[in-house]
């Protein structure tokens, strides 16, 4: 399938390891100028950047100006066609609710909710003077499925959901879509890496981290956790002209660990 994206010019945040880099792949291949930005660089990142087609920015997306510096070396390209929100991140509570303090809460709606927001404001006006574009932003399964285990992981991804949603029903009118991708456990550092989930959860507990994912992973009913890539390729879809009349919807990929309609 063609998707007609040579020439475009995109921005992803997060783009330096897992989703982000894996969009950031995909899209170069495609022919995109892309523009990623990540709190640091990487072995991967780094490579695309050689190739030419990649330039990275290296900040934090979670402050204001992190997501106005991006935006800027991306609207010195022309118009920005492609924004695929990525940035975020998800710490178990493993002490419950009670453990999480107000810097924690802070700490997570500004990764995951208000890094989307702030780089959607940095780069709407550039869309809405080139004729139009694509905004993708990764959501989650607990979004509509909360989890006390990420309590407020759960409740920024619900904010996410519900800001995406709102905004496409008032940029429609400028060409502009916006939908949202809800992730499973993916095969990333946030789950597998040192520090992350599985290794938290099995520290707290007193178990091993590849039993903590392999029991996550069987929750899926294909019994394993998405790739990068797979969202990856989900996201270019969205981005690109063949899914021209989508916008304001959710896409789940999750193995099948939601059960329900």
């Amino acid at each position: 399938m063609q998707l007609g994206l040579e020439g475009k010019v995109a921005v992803v945040t997060g783009a330096s390891q897992g989703i982000g880099l894996a969009v950031t792949t995909a899209l170069a291949a495609e022919g995109v100028h892309v523009v990623g930005g990540a709190r640091t660089t990487s072995a991967g990142l780094d490579a695309l950047v050689a190739t030419g087609s990649v330039e990275s920015v290296v900040g934090d997306l979670s402050t204001p100006a992190g997501p106005a510096a991006l935006a800027a070396m991306a609207i010195a390209h022309g118009s920005i066609d492609i924004l695929i929100n990525n940035v975020g991140g998800a710490h178990p509570r493993v002490g419950g609710f009670l453990s999480i303090t107000d810097e924690d809460w802070v700490g997570t709606l500004n990764l995951n909710l208000m890094a989307a927001v702030r780089m959607t404001r940095a780069v709407l006006p550039s869309m809405i003077a080139g004729g139009g574009g694509a905004i993708v932003t990764t959501s989650s399964v607990n979004a509509f499925l909360p989890d006390p285990a990420v309590l407020d992981y759960s409740a920024s991804k619900a904010a996410v959901a519900n800001f995406s949603k709102s905004l496409s029903k008032e940029v429609a009118q400028h060409n502009i879509r916006v939908n949202t991708v809800s992730p499973g456990p993916v095969s990333t550092a946030l789950w597998l890496g040192e520090g992350g989930v599985a290794q938290t959860v099995a520290q707290a507990t007193g178990g091993d981290a590849a039993a903590v994912a392999q029991k996550a992973a069987a929750d899926a009913a294909t019994g394993r956790f998405t790739t990068p890539e797979e969202v990856a390729d989900l996201m270019l879809f969205l981005a690109s002209a063949r899914a021209g009349n989508v916008t304001g919807a959710d896409f789940t990929i999750d193995g099948g660990l939601i059960k329900t309609l």
